[in-house]
Protein backbone atom coordinates (compact mmCIF):
# COMPACT_ATOMS: atom_id res chain seq x y z
CA UNK A 1 0.00 0.00 0.00
CA UNK A 2 1.38 3.51 -1.01
CA UNK A 3 1.54 6.06 1.42
CA UNK A 4 -0.86 8.64 2.02
CA UNK A 5 0.72 11.29 0.27
CA UNK A 6 1.64 9.27 -3.02
CA UNK A 7 -2.06 9.09 -2.95
CA UNK A 8 -2.89 12.56 -2.90
CA UNK A 9 -0.13 13.43 -5.18
CA UNK A 10 -1.72 11.10 -7.88
CA UNK A 11 -5.19 12.04 -7.09
CA UNK A 12 -4.32 15.63 -7.82
CA UNK A 13 -2.74 14.65 -11.04
CA UNK A 14 -5.65 12.98 -12.40
CA UNK A 15 -7.93 15.84 -11.34
CA UNK A 16 -5.95 19.08 -10.58
CA UNK A 17 -9.10 21.31 -10.73
CA UNK A 18 -9.43 19.94 -7.13
CA UNK A 19 -6.07 21.21 -5.85
CA UNK A 20 -6.28 24.42 -4.52
CA UNK A 21 -3.19 25.33 -5.06
CA UNK A 22 -3.60 25.72 -8.26
CA UNK A 23 -6.02 28.91 -8.24
CA UNK A 24 -4.95 32.32 -8.48
CA UNK A 25 -7.50 34.71 -7.00
CA UNK A 26 -10.19 32.32 -7.13
CA UNK A 27 -9.93 30.94 -10.50
CA UNK A 28 -8.29 27.82 -11.85
CA UNK A 29 -5.24 28.98 -13.36
CA UNK A 30 -2.39 25.98 -12.80
CA UNK A 31 0.31 27.87 -14.97
CA UNK A 32 -0.36 30.48 -13.32
CA UNK A 33 -0.37 29.65 -10.07
CA UNK A 34 3.36 27.86 -10.74
CA UNK A 35 4.79 31.38 -12.32
CA UNK A 36 3.60 33.07 -8.82
CA UNK A 37 5.11 29.88 -6.65
CA UNK A 38 8.45 30.93 -8.77
CA UNK A 39 8.28 34.73 -8.80
CA UNK A 40 7.64 34.28 -4.47
CA UNK A 41 10.79 31.71 -4.71
CA UNK A 42 12.90 34.07 -6.46
CA UNK A 43 11.86 36.86 -4.57
CA UNK A 44 12.62 35.25 -1.08
CA UNK A 45 16.25 34.06 -2.37
CA UNK A 46 16.99 37.56 -3.27
CA UNK A 47 15.63 38.98 -0.11
CA UNK A 48 18.04 36.55 1.63
CA UNK A 49 21.34 37.44 0.41
CA UNK A 50 20.01 41.18 0.33
CA UNK A 51 20.12 40.55 4.40
CA UNK A 52 23.06 38.89 4.23
CA UNK A 53 24.99 41.75 2.54
CA UNK A 54 23.72 44.05 5.08
CA UNK A 55 24.73 41.86 8.16
CA UNK A 56 28.48 41.66 6.50
CA UNK A 57 27.79 45.41 6.10
CA UNK A 58 26.93 46.08 9.78
CA UNK A 59 29.73 43.76 10.85
CA UNK A 60 32.35 45.34 9.06
CA UNK A 61 31.46 48.85 10.48
CA UNK A 62 30.27 48.28 14.19
CA UNK A 63 33.10 49.33 16.25
CA UNK A 64 34.76 46.64 18.30
CA UNK A 65 33.73 45.85 21.48
CA UNK A 66 29.78 45.99 20.85
CA UNK A 67 28.01 43.35 21.58
CA UNK A 68 25.58 41.63 18.97
CA UNK A 69 22.27 39.99 19.63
Amino acid sequence: MGSVMGEWSEYFEDFPEENSANYVKGRFDPKGAEALRATEAKRRQDQGKLNAEIHAIIQKHRPSGVDTQ
